[in-house]
């Protein structure tokens, strides 16, 4: 529940199903998955997102600064929850 991981991701557009398959391996399996995408929001293939959706995890995407402060609002209502953090 307390890790820092490397995520090998340098853009949005590195985000993909493979990229995102770290998060699926977590145990406990998380609820929501927040994706702080750099400075403003960015869309991801729709594709990747309903195969989140289909193993059980539900994909919030923001910018980098609104995703730290919707993962630090998550974490205090003791969800299960991961971010993973482009930096802006």
């Amino acid at each position: 529940p307390r890790s820092i991981l490397q995520w090998n991701v340098g853009s949005h557009r590195d985000i993909s199903h493979e990229s995102l398959s770290l998060f699926r391996l977590l145990e406990p399996q998380i609820e929501i998955l927040v994706l702080g995408t750099g400075d403003r929001v960015e869309r991801l293939h729709p594709a990747t997102l309903k195969q989140m959706r289909e193993c059980g995890i539900a994909v919030e995407v923001q910018d980098t600064a609104n995703a730290c402060a919707t993962f630090n609002f998550l974490i205090n209502e003791r969800r299960i929850v991961a971010a993973g953090l482009i930096p802006p």
